[in-house]
């Protein structure tokens, strides 16, 4: 299997980037993408910016990539960056959703057309952006809410249920924390007992599950926003002398190969996947707006669930 780089090489190649907004591509002409990347927070960020860079190449297109290392000032730093040496598109995955506005504006006012990737922005002049590509994350909530009610079908008891929260004002924490909320909200025996940001990082998520068990509060359900943070989570309650997966069942989002092993394991029990592989879309999208072709405003990856025996079956042949 086709193994990635790791998040702390991605953060040390791109760190370098964010200031110089280094560039990686063909060289050949073709149309220049200036493209913010979050961070490398993840595995599922480390699989994005992998599919970004290498689809960048086979393309054709000209990277000016930057890191903002979560941080959305030095996110607008990179767009400022973009705008004054002339790309031809900009696209970026914003850290948070709001507080876009005038960056974009002097995006638009430089006619360089701004593409959305991953995560949406909560601006009301959609003027100031093309196209969103990624995720539908109040879906991925609904997924996730919906295995916890068929999984408590039938019984009358309490369900005490953790939820492990991903960045604050970021827009998959928004849509799945309600996405999630919409489900389990319709039946009163399932209370959210804790509800916490964990950064959508591993550490984080340990750190924030050791003090849910410090709390000796009774959870039968921990929700993650994102497989980094379950991973993180079941660290914490091994090392509680807990047995992840029964003693606390587990679900989380993304699909990365560590989240479908530990489902394999019986230490995770639903994983509700995000495509991170947007790279090859994003490209083509690239090319049809420099090409002054319209485009959707809105565009939806596809996306699938994994029990334990669908990870299974998944694992041999997972890029990420």
């Amino acid at each position: 299997m086709k193994r990635l780089v790791t998040a702390a090489s991605v953060l040390t190649l791109t760190t370098a980037a964010l200031a110089g907004c280094g560039s990686s591509g063909s060289g050949n002409g073709g149309p220049t993408l200036g493209f913010s990347q979050v961070g490398a927070e993840s595995g599922w960020r480390t699989a994005n910016t992998q599919s970004i860079q290498e689809s960048a190449k086979t393309a054709g297109i000209n990277l000016k990539f930057a890191d903002a290392q979560q941080k959305q000032e030095n996110q607008i730093k990179a767009i400022r960056t973009f705008i004054q040496q002339h790309v031809d598109v900009i696209a970026f995955s914003p850290v948070v959703e709001s507080g876009w506005d005038t960056v974009l504006k002097e995006a638009k006012d430089a006619k360089i057309p701004v593409l959305l990737t991953d995560r949406a922005v909560d601006s009301k002049d959609s003027s100031l952006y093309q196209t969103f590509l990624g995720s539908d994350f109040i879906t991925e909530g609904h997924k996730a809410g919906q295995w916890v009610v068929d999984q408590y079908k039938g019984s009358n008891e309490t369900v005490n249920i953790a939820v492990l929260e991903g960045t604050t004002g970021s827009a998959p924490a928004i849509d799945r924390k309600k996405g999630f909320a919409d489900i389990v909200g319709a039946d009163p025996k399932f209370k959210i007992v804790a509800s916490q940001d964990g950064d959508f990082t591993r550490a984080k998520g340990k750190e924030v599950m050791q003090a849910y068990l410090a709390s000796k509060q009774k959870i039968d359900v921990l929700f993650a926003h994102n497989d980094d943070m379950a991973l993180g989570a079941i660290q914490a309650i091994e090392e509680a002398g807990l047995k992840p997966g029964k003693d606390i069942k587990i679900l989380s989002i993304d699909g990365v190969h560590d989240a479908l092993q530990a489902e394999v394991d019986g230490k995770e029990n639903y994983v509700v996947e995000c495509n991170p592989l947007l790279g090859p879309q994003l490209m083509d999208l690239v090319k049809k707006v420099k090409a002054g072709q319209p485009i959707d405003k809105r565009i939806v990856t596809e996306e699938t669930t994994f029990t334990p025996e669908q990870a299974k079956a998944a694992l041999p042949d997972r890029k990420y």
